[in-house]
């Protein structure tokens, strides 16, 4: 099994804890999806994952399609996926405006960025009034939250300064040995 992505996506982040987690034999493929011409995968995006004839192209049926291969549930409660979808909502917003700003876009004079600006705001208020997880209990809501607003952190797209449980989230995240061995490169 092969998993294609860079190491500092939040996307391919959640594959790789699944993958290492999964007790499964696999292997990661660095590629720059942006330096590639063909990038193998239609999407022109990564992750994607190539399973002897099974190609997948989005994190969420690799991470779904790992966790049922190993024998275990993915998100079976529908409170835990609308959380899930939201996490990925901010990555998708904040991704837009990171890469609308590295493409010279001044984001405060656009109307889409200052859109994408608030929905953040908003995501990340409702993501920090969900009920913290224990330590060791973290499931695939709970990582995919905790990586959004690791990346987030990261790439310093917005601060979690005055969102408490978000703060209390990173450290729950940051004990459990896949989350810590997947952070991204200092640059």
């Amino acid at each position: 099994m092969k998993l294609y992505g860079s190491y500092t996506s939040p996307y391919v982040r959640h594959c790789r804890i699944a993958l290492m987690q999964s007790g499964l034999d696999w292997e990661m493929v660095e590629l720059d999806i942006h330096a590639s011409k063909n990038p193998g995968t239609p999407t022109l995006r990564i992750p994607y994952l190539e399973d002897g004839g099974l190609k997948l192209t989005d994190s969420t049926p690799i991470v779904k399609y790992v966790r049922e291969k190993s024998g275990t549930a993915f998100i079976p409660d529908i409170g835990d996926l609308d959380r899930y979808c939201l996490a990925n909502t901010l990555l998708d917003a904040a991704i837009n405006l990171f890469l609308l700003q590295r493409s010279g876009l001044d984001v405060s004079e656009n109307a889409y960025a200052r859109r994408q600006q608030a929905r953040i705001e908003l995501i990340l208020a409702e993501l920090d009034s969900a009920p913290l997880p224990e330590s060791g209990t973290l499931n695939d809501a709970d990582l995919r939250v905790a990586i959004a607003v690791a990346w987030g952190v990261f790439r310093e797209r917005f601060s979690i300064e005055a969102f408490s449980n978000l703060q209390q989230l990173l450290e729950i995240a940051d004990q459990d040995a896949a989350f810590a061995a997947t952070a991204p490169p200092a640059a």
